[in-house]
């Protein structure tokens, strides 16, 4: 119950809040919205960078992993043709008695 009432009082803030801005707002209501779809416009601009910047930075990250994992995967492969190698020429050499 306490709840509810605590969602009562925001809504009564949050709605008083909204009449006072409105009537005492320094500029006519199409300044105002105009103000409003400039700050919104300037946040979806914010938002759409952040968004290519975060893109690029995974896709660099993507790149530099995928480059790591190419690097262990030859080293690995060095390794086990060394020890392939390295097995052939142990059976060719006649070992001693």
């Amino acid at each position: 119950m306490e709840d509810d009432n605590k969602l009562s009082y925001f809504f009564l803030g949050l709605g008083l809040g909204v009449a006072v801005g409105v009537l005492f707002a320094p500029k006519s209501g199409a300044e105002t919205r105009d103000f409003l779809r400039n700050k919104a416009d300037e946040g979806t601009d914010y938002v759409k960078r952040r968004a290519e910047e975060l893109r690029d930075s995974a896709t660099d990250a993507l790149d530099r992993s995928k480059d790591s994992i190419r690097r262990h995967k030859e080293n690995l492969s060095a390794a086990v043709d060394a020890g392939k190698q390295a097995y052939r020429e142990a059976l060719r050499t006649p070992q001693p008695e």
